[in-house]
């Protein structure tokens, strides 16, 4: 049954220990270290568990019709409510042609969304649940910027649009050469990467640079599927553009951060080869804040925000007042507007962040490492939108000549020319109406 205010106190009834629950995590704790150092382990297991879910959904498949009139909408596997998936659901909440449509939403805790229920045509569902399963059999649109589980397939007559979730710096899928991820070999990325592309109906580009790259590390050329490529913008940049000084001082007010200081956005991502039995992937913090708060936090507080990736928590008690993990605020758009420069590693929210036309820096302490052994790039670092620094004392110096070189140069000109180029706020009634385009 999906979500309602009618049962929505399900969620919060108590709920009774349950042993074999506890068993089954123990048990897969134990699994995922033995797959973590056996290849052949996780590939045999993992293609068990897939055939036997494939059987159970297409069960499910088989007893239920598509409803046209059914949209599924997904944030990063269930995990928040946000990006281009949440700039559609809102778009259409106002398009009237949508006012007899049924909207659901896919949340690993739906308790902490509640809000969406506000409009009576909204439910949720849980994530990797037979209700989940179902909505997916019914839903006519699939929206999502994150893969789908691999068993489940669409029909022919369901739409999948892959919004994904950012430009790519890091290489992606198919053009991964170098591999040092704990989860996964080349290869078993790759397969990840082809059975999202036969899936899906559409995947969005947020500009010609970024349709290039998801050409080939989804393969598409050779699967003669480059024509599934969208090049309409990101939605969820859309709120870039529209933002008010009003949102902004909402967000601070709702965030109670403090009004006396400026904000710096501290956003690193993931590394692959970081990851803990039972938890997932995690990070390591590679700041001394300590020192950061000697030397800024007269005038700057750090807003930190770990990737969605990242399972692990982060203990800041220590540096109070000075360090806000706002890692679980939902929608990073509301961090960057509020925030006067951004400092990230290698991750893609400083293609987003450039509309801004604010300072930017690149902390790559481990440059070297990630460039060659965990990763590689597709762009030139050069063509970054602010400096690279290594070190900490060259991170304190580049913040503080962002205080006073707030220039929008002709460097970063040109990078907003290359990639941001399509962020003029109507990108989601562009995809939008092509959605609608499949119903006629």
């Amino acid at each position: 049954m999906w979500l309602d205010k009618s049962n929505i106190e399900t969620l919060y009834a108590p709920k009774k220990k349950n042993f074999r629950k506890d068993a089954m995590e123990k048990i897969k704790k134990i699994a995922i270290k033995i797959a973590k150092k056996q290849d052949s382990f996780r590939m045999e297991s993992r293609k068990v568990i897939l055939e036997s879910r494939k059987k159970n959904y297409e069960e499910i498949k088989s007893s239920i019709k598509t409803n046209s009139r059914v949209i599924l909408f997904c944030t990063f596997d269930g995990r928040s409510y946000g990006d281009s998936p949440k700039a559609i659901y809102e778009y259409m909440l106002g398009d009237e042609r949508f006012e007899d449509y049924t909207f659901i939403w896919a949340f690993r805790d739906p308790k902490c969304f509640t809000f969406v229920l506000d409009n009576p045509n909204t439910y949720m569902v849980t994530v990797n649940t037979r209700d989940y399963e179902i909505a997916c059999a019914t839903a006519k649109y699939w929206i999502y910027n994150y893969r789908v589980s691999d068993h489940i397939y669409p029909r022919d007559d369901q739409v999948y649009i892959q919004l994904w979730h950012g430009t790519p710096l890091k290489r992606l899928g198919y053009d991964i050469n170098i591999s040092d991820n704990a989860m996964n070999s080349k290869s078993e990325i790759r397969d990840k990467y082809r059975i999202d592309a036969e899936k899906f109906k559409y995947i969005l580009a947020p500009s010609h640079f970024a349709a290039e790259k998801f050409i080939s590390a989804w393969n598409l050329e050779e699967t003669n599927k480059t024509d599934t490529v969208l090049e309409l913008g990101y939605p969820r940049n859309d709120f870039l553009t529209n933002y008010t000084e009003q949102d902004v001082e909402d967000i601070v007010k709702r965030l109670n951060l403090p009004t006396d200081k400026k904000y710096i956005l501290y956003a690193p991502t993931w590394r692959d080869n970081q990851h803990q039995a039972g938890i997932g992937y995690t990070y390591k913090t590679e700041v001394d804040f300590s020192k950061l708060r000697e030397k800024l936090g007269e005038e700057y507080i750090i807003l930190f925000r770990a990737h969605y990736l990242v399972a692990n928590s982060f203990d800041f008690d220590r540096y109070k007042g000075f360090v806000y993990d706002v890692s679980k605020v939902n929608d990073i758009n509301h961090l960057y507007v509020i925030s006067d420069l951004l400092v990230t590693d290698y991750s893609s929210v400083f293609f987003d962040y450039g509309n801004l036309k604010r300072p930017e820096i690149f902390y790559m302490y481990d440059l070297d490492a990630y460039g060659s052994e965990i990763r590689g790039f597709y762009i030139d670092l050069d063509e970054l939108p602010g400096p690279i620094v290594q070190t900490e004392d060259e991170l304190v110096e580049a913040i503080k000549n962002a205080q006073t070189d707030r220039s929008y140069d002709e460097k970063y000109k040109r990078f907003n020319d290359k990639f941001n180029y399509l962020d003029d706020g109507q990108a989601a009634k562009r995809v939008t109406e092509v959605l609608i385009e499949e119903l006629k």
